[in-house]
């Protein structure tokens, strides 16, 4: 899979065929390298393979040889709660997280979920509006969730969203 620095912006020709493949042991290291390039407190290769190993939904999204993005979600019963969401830095702010919540939704409506949920960063205003725009209400609020450097933590805003409307 090929990468870009963060700072290029990656367009990709009208005619390159994107494609929403499950996730699996080999696409890893790509994957991991995105991750890294994209947060500061990023997954780990064995967050990735934990969640590979108890059967959560992971899915990325290809065009070509280029490793746009992915997602992980866990379905429990009725309830589908994505855990990770990432587009590469290089492709981002084009579409593909839109693109990749669509593909969640779907999924998860014909595995019978009735709901989706979420946390995102307090801070992460892009991720916020997405989720907002794409249905999802705040529902909660998690403080000291998440870390923000070697002695501070940052709140989750937590989100759900209802699948049958």
């Amino acid at each position: 899979m090929n990468l870009w620095p963060a700072e290029l912006k990656q367009e990709l020709a009208p005619d390159l065929k994107v494609q929403l493949f499950a996730m699996t042991e080999v696409d890893l290291d790509a994957v991991v390298a995105v991750e890294q390039a994209a947060y500061s407190h990023a997954w780990t290769l064995g967050n990735f393979r934990d969640a590979l190993k108890a059967g959560y939904v992971a899915h990325r999204l290809v065009a070509g040889e280029h490793l746009v993005g992915y997602f992980v979600a866990m379905q429990v019963i009725d309830e589908v709660h994505l855990l990770n969401i990432t587009v590469a830095p290089a492709f981002q702010r084009q579409g593909w997280a839109l693109c990749l919540m669509q593909s969640l939704s779907l999924w998860s409506k014909a595995k019978g979920a009735e709901w989706l949920w979420l946390e995102v960063r307090e801070s992460n205003e892009r991720a916020l509006a997405l989720y907002k725009a794409f249905g999802f209400k705040q529902v909660g609020l998690r403080k000291d969730y998440y870390p923000a450097g070697r002695t501070h933590r940052e709140a989750a805003v937590v989100m759900s969203m209802p699948l049958n409307s």
